[in-house]
């Protein structure tokens, strides 16, 4: 009797179905049939199944394979099209019907009797219809992923329009069905067919009925907006259960409905189907992205009504813009609050699920732009200008419409409020104590998005007070993710945000003022806790560009570019960022990191253009520039005269030196390694002193070539360069004390040794060759025609001038005066200099601003469905297992530490004394 308990109580109650779902699986009557047996009837009680068996997105994730629907698609491709015939023809049935949407549970007690429910004759419409949007949400993708025929099966199933005699199906004008509500609209649009052809009057009087794909785009959008199911049954009008209405306050509505849970896990499912049908972009080569454009996409771009983009668009965006400053109070939310709570309690809550799932359709609809959905190009003036239509895209045409002022402050603010929060957990005191925002590469591929096609948004962020705040978000996110190679992509992207803001002249004018933000100590860069904003862009891109060992060279165009444009509007530069400023320059102008790749030069171009600038703008605002650009007069010299063959000898003499250096420490051993940095150092301050030398800014330059945080410092180092120290040569045994002539002397000396040994390796053309084949990379050879060419185009001549005006008064000061007194002294005389009469006029300002290109909208979708992707593995896998085509995908077991090592870690091995601290930092 005992033994078959189990069974007896699974039947009433419910609550022990496993039974069923194993059963699935193994029976012959499960999933084996759909490609086992062949032409299965769309009658079928088979199919029953696919609507009550399951209960979670999970258990249809888990129990339909894609290698089933895989092997179906190849033994019985009719069961699969017969599959997705009968589930969207259940889905279009229960929308329509009276018994739909079922009352959702709203107490534990209801939650139990929904349970005890589950095996009785009373249809559940609500579960029927969530479970038919998962099993779409299953079949779908690897029916895309399928190659040569796949289209025709494709086109076949879900594009075919079907014609039929217009007296079955009679309408009236003013009674139009739910699911052609399209058609008024499509005789504007070409290239998708014109229903007001087929309903002119004719001899015989026929109509196309919209395709399988059409109503089911319909009928997603019906679902998002439907009383009892996503919508409250309160704002239901009569009986009919379908009103568009916005979904919260903000964008275009006034009202709020309130958050329900079962109303976001409803929204979230449809919102799923959504992009499951939008990815259908990801399974085309990025060679084709733009001549083979989504039919799905194309669809909801272009012949979606207006009223339901706009609804859509609005519901979509309040939802993300609200995430932040909501005030209801639930379970979720006081979870969330625990530290280390998201060690204990994996997954989201319904709410966060909801946002991000609004964000990610929101990202792939505004950034679609595939064959009729390109932006139209116009020429204005000089310059050509692209921007969306109503009839290219509706979604980028609306967004770029909004010109209310209280629409732009509720979406900066609502955005500020998502990066604020992300800056919280990275400044808290317990590191890792919570869960980083899941949403925020989403969020700041929005802001992006709106600053692009919103002019009038832009114009407000930069005129507010907020575009201080925006920028430095923007950099502390950057500096939290540079180290991550995942993010890496991210990071490109907020530096082309950066770039984009840094072009307009408002933007420039905000630099001089104070972040207001609280910025994590650990990117406050010493003497630039109080600066302005100049100076953290400065210290924050330095950071990025130092400490990344060149892993994200793709940002440093962007980065380089953005100083150049904000370097106009540069004002009291700190002693830190003006030394940021001059190790960038010199570590640009080190002969391995100019030979190395033909579009390193460019980057030195833009730092002398960023040195040019505050010249012409600001000479006496920065004297902590002028004075760091007067002390490495010797980098600017010998850019002057820089050839292939001294660049090739320098190398080579910095690599002996490591090579007899790395000997030396072989020989020594560890425990000289203390006496070893002391002479070194000691090394160093003996190079520092002997400027005669003509190799010295070089030598330092080549210590920097790698671009890391300690080269970098090696260099330039920034505590050293707040002192003052004196321009004129120190007395010396192979340099007695002489005058300015004399200095000079020695340095044309100098020269002339430097040349007779260049005309030397004139000789030795072939050898230069062979080690300049070594330098390049990626198959790049530096000539010396490829050196010259960029080398006579570099802006030197205005520092120059600059250095031979102030430099010859700068050493007479500090011969004049106490040491302790010159650095006061020299910042007041830089501060009163006007190079007026020596300077040439200024240029007129040109901001280079980002330039949108075939090549930068594919990297730009490829990174939006990369997030896509990686945010559907977990825990669903709905793109998992298929063969995506429109990026790479890389798949890496990472082994998660257990809640007990993370704890001792926390709290320093407390838990565990006995713990050896190789293990704990292996682990970190």
């Amino acid at each position: 009797m005992f033994a078959k308990l189990p069974q007896t109580l699974t039947a009433p109650f419910g609550l022990l179905t496993d039974e069923a779902k194993l059963a699935f699986r193994s029976r012959p009557q499960g999933i084996s049939k759909l490609y086992t047996t062949r032409h299965i009837a769309e009658t079928d009680s088979y199919w029953d199944q696919y609507f009550t068996l399951f209960d979670t997105p999970s258990d249809v994730f888990s129990l339909i394979s894609t290698h089933d629907i895989r092997r179906a698609l190849l033994d019985s491709p009719e069961n699969v099209a017969t599959l997705i015939r009968v589930v969207t023809s259940r889905l279009f049935n229960l929308v329509s019907d009276h018994t739909f949407p079922c009352t959702p549970p709203t107490s534990v007690a209801s939650y139990a009797t929904s349970f005890m429910k589950t095996s009785s004759t009373e249809r559940n419409a609500t579960k029927e219809v969530l479970n038919s949007l998962r099993v779409l949400q299953r079949v779908l993708p690897v029916v895309f992923e399928v190659e040569g025929e796949s289209n025709a099966f494709e086109l076949e199933v879900l594009w075919k329009k079907v014609e039929v005699d217009d007296e079955i199906v009679p309408t009236a004008p003013d009674q139009t069905p739910q699911f052609v509500i399209e058609d008024d609209d499509d005789g504007s649009d070409s290239g998708h067919g014109s229903n007001t052809q087929s309903q002119t009057p004719q001899t015989k009087r026929t109509k196309i009925l919209p395709s399988l794909g059409e109503k089911l785009f319909t009928c997603v959008n019906d679902l998002l907006f439907c009383c009892g199911f996503s919508l409250p049954t309160k704002i239901q009008v009569d009986h009919y259960k379908i009103n568009y209405v916005i979904w919260e306050k903000g964008v275009g509505s006034t009202t709020d409905s309130g958050p329900n849970h079962a109303y976001d896990s409803n929204k979230t499912e449809v919102l799923r189907l959504l992009l499951v049908l939008l990815s259908r972009q990801i399974y085309i080569p990025p060679a084709a992205l733009f001549t083979h454009p989504s039919f799905y996409t194309l669809h909801v771009v272009r012949k979606t009504p207006r009223r339901d983009v706009l609804t859509l668009l609005c519901s979509l965006l309040n939802t993300v813009i609200n995430s932040a400053t909501t005030n209801n109070i639930t379970i979720a939310s006081v979870a969330g609050k625990v530290p280390y709570n998201h060690l204990l309690f994996k997954g989201d809550d319904s709410r966060t699920a909801l946002v991000g799932m609004c964000l990610q359709v929101l990202c792939v609809l505004l950034d679609f732009q595939s064959g009729p959905a390109r932006d139209i190009v116009s020429d204005s003036g000089d310059a050509t200008s692209s921007s969306p239509t109503a009839q290219t895209n509706a979604f980028r045409y609306f967004l770029a419409k909004l010109h209310r002022t209280q629409d732009f402050a509720f979406i900066l603010s609502g955005i500020i409020a998502i990066l604020e929060q992300q800056l919280a957990i990275s400044n808290n005191l317990l590191p890792g104590s919570k869960k980083s925002v899941p949403y925020v590469p989403e969020t700041i591929i929005l802001f992006w998005k709106i600053i692009e096609l919103n002019k009038k948004f832009r114009a407000y962020l930069l005129d507010s007070d907020k575009a201080v705040d925006i920028l430095a978000y923007l950099l502390c996110y950057s500096l939290e993710i540079k180290d991550k190679p995942q993010q890496h992509g991210l990071c490109r992207a907020l530096s082309y945000i950066i770039q984009t803001l840094s072009a307009e002249s408002a933007f420039g004018n905000k630099l001089s003022s104070p972040i207001n933000i609280q910025i994590p100590t650990k990117w406050v860069s010493q003497g630039a806790s109080h600066g302005t904003a100049g100076d953290f862009m400065i210290t924050s891109i330095y950071s990025i560009i130092a400490t990344t060992s060149g892993s994200l060279n793709s940002t440093y165009p962007a980065l380089i570019i953005a100083l150049a444009n904000a370097a106009p509007y540069f004002k009291n530069m700190s002693v830190v960022a003006s030394n940021r400023l001059l190790q960038l320059f010199t570590s640009f102008s080190n002969p391995l990191f100019l030979l190395s790749d033909e579009s390193h030069p460019r980057l030195l171009f833009l730092m002398l253009e960023v040195f040019n600038s505050v010249v012409f703008h600001h000479l006496s605002d920065n004297p902590n520039l002028l004075y760091a650009i007067i002390t490495a007069q010797k980098t600017f010299e010998e850019l002057g005269t820089f050839t292939l063959a001294r660049g090739l000898r320098e190398i080579q003499r910095v690599q002996q030196i490591k090579e007899d250096q790395a000997e030396r420490d072989r020989k020594d051993g560890p425990q000289q390694e203390r006496e070893s940095v002391e002479s070194a150092h000691q090394e160093k301050l003996r190079l520092l002193k002997n400027e005669s030398d003509p190799a010295f800014t070089i030598a330092l330059d080549i210590e920097s070539t790698s671009f890391s945080g300690e080269d970098l410092e090696a260099g330039l180092g920034g505590h050293e360069q707040t002192e003052t120290r004196p321009l004129t040569s120190p007395p010396s045994e192979s340099s007695p004390t002489t005058s300015t002539g004399t200095t000079t002397a020695a340095s044309e000396k100098a020269r002339g040794k430097m040349k007779a040994r260049r005309s030397l390796s004139s000789d030795t053309i072939n050898g230069d060759r062979m080690a300049a084949a070594g330098v390049g990379r990626n198959g790049f050879l530096p000539t010396q025609e490829w050196v010259t060419s960029w080398q006579q185009g570099l802006p030197l001549d205005t520092v120059m001038l600059v250095i031979s005006e102030l430099l010859p008064k700068i050493q007479n000061l500090q011969g004049g005066r106490q040491k302790a007194n010159s650095a006061g002294a020299i910042t007041d005389f830089l501060q009163s200099v006007t190079l007026i009469d020596v300077l040439p006029p200024a240029p007129v300002l040109y901001p280079r601003r980002f330039v949108w290109s075939d090549a930068s909208i594919v990297w730009l979708t490829s990174l939006i469905w990369g997030g896509v992707y990686v945010h559907g593995m977990s825990p669903l896998g709905i793109w998992n297992s298929t063969s995506v085509r429109l990026f790479f995908v890389k798949h890496t077991q990472s082994q998660q530490r257990q809640i007990t090592d993370t704890m001792s870690s926390v709290v320093g091995g407390l838990f565990s004394p006995t713990r050896q601290r190789p293990d704990r930092s292996s682990n970190q």
